[in-house]
Order: structure tokens, then C-alpha cells, then sequence
């Protein structure tokens, strides 16, 4: 079995994505016949043809100016990474991808997400891509929250900082607790 470097793999690919938002590098770094799935809007595409059609005109190219990435934790095996981040942006631009058909509001964004890599013989295999669709909803207007348990950037926030309080969302339930023996 040949080893190959899955981070270093990995980073390439999300830097041509991303950075210098290269269709054709990106795609150089996948097997032949990629998968890619975006979980919560089904979005991505099973083949090269239509996953190179993704990437290139529902992608990498909109993708708004400030998009990015802030690494949270990844960990890796033997042929399989899974990396979780946060992805920022503000919603300038129609992001086919993550909201379809939905016009650019302005807001900003600012979700927990969680790609699992399949890797063989150094190159991608396939994606899966997870991230609370509600959330982003709610960020950008969409969703009006009316009770129900959902949160915004606020989860984005409890990620990246564990300190913050659990529960706030279950406050009532969470105070029937109080005072009970543990």
C-alpha cells in the first residue's frame, strides 16, 4: 500500500477551491470518476463531467468575495479525513450550492460544518459535506425561529469556543432539572 500525505492532499484541494478557485486543479486532485455530496441541499455531482459542471459554474465560481474556512479539528486515517471548520461569508452572491435559487441578502453567515474525505491512491474519491441547513436559514432571514430549537452564529460560536454556556436552548426543560440529585 502506497502512503500518501491525506492533509497535505486535502489542503491542496480546498486551496484550489477556495484560493485560487481553480476548476481544473481541483479536479486534478480526484480520481477519475469523483462523488461529491453536499448533504443538506443534495447538491455536488457522481462522475467527473458532472461534478466538473458543478464546481465550475455552481461553485468555486460563487462563491461570495469573503468566503473562508476556520479550521476546528481534523482527524485522520488511513483513507478517510474528516475535517470539521466553520465557514464565514457574507451572502452577496447566489450560493447555488448551499442556497439554491435564494437571492443574496447581505447577511452574514457563520455555520459548523463537517466534510468526510475518501481518498485512494492519493487522489479523492468522493465528499460528503454536513452543515445545519437551518441555521443557515435563520441567518439569513428565512427562517423565523417562533420557539423552535434552532440556532444561528450562536453555534458557529459554542464550536469554536467550548467555554460557552450548553442548553440555551432548552432553558425551560433545562431549569426542571435544577436542584435534582446527580
Amino acid at each position: 500500500m502506497v502512503d500518501h500525505d491525506l492533509e497535505a492532499l486535502w489542503d491542496a484541494h480546498c486551496r484550489y477551491e477556495f484560493e485560487t478557485r481553480d476548476v481544473d486543479a481541483t479536479m486534478a486532485t480526484m480520481v477519475r470518476e469523483p462523488y461529491v455530496n453536499h448533504i443538506p441541499t443534495m447538491t455536488g455531482g457522481v462522475g467527473h463531467d458532472q461534478l466538473k459542471r458543478f464546481y465550475k459554474y455552481h461553485f468555486i465560481g460563487v462563491n461570495p468575495p469573503d468566503f473562508r474556512l476556520t479550521p476546528v479539528s481534523r482527524t485522520i486515517g488511513s483513507d478517510r479525513l474528516v475535517d470539521e471548520f466553520i465557514v464565514h461569508f457574507t451572502h452577496t452572491t447566489e450560493i447555488d450550492w448551499m442556497l439554491p435559487g435564494i437571492a443574496p441578502t447581505g447577511r452574514k453567515v457563520s455555520v459548523p460544518t463537517v466534510a468526510v474525505v475518501q481518498f485512494e491512491d492519493g487522489k479523492l474519491v468522493h465528499e460528503h459535506i454536513y452543515w445545519d441547513q437551518a441555521s443557515v436559514l435563520l441567518q439569513i432571514g428565512l427562517l423565523v425561529p417562533n420557539g423552535l430549537p434552532v440556532a444561528g452564529a450562536e453555534a458557529a460560536e459554542k464550536v469554536a469556543n467550548q467555554r460557552l454556556p450548553s442548553n440555551t436552548l432548552m432553558q425551560g426543560v433545562w431549569r426542571r432539572s435544577e436542584g435534582k440529585p446527580i
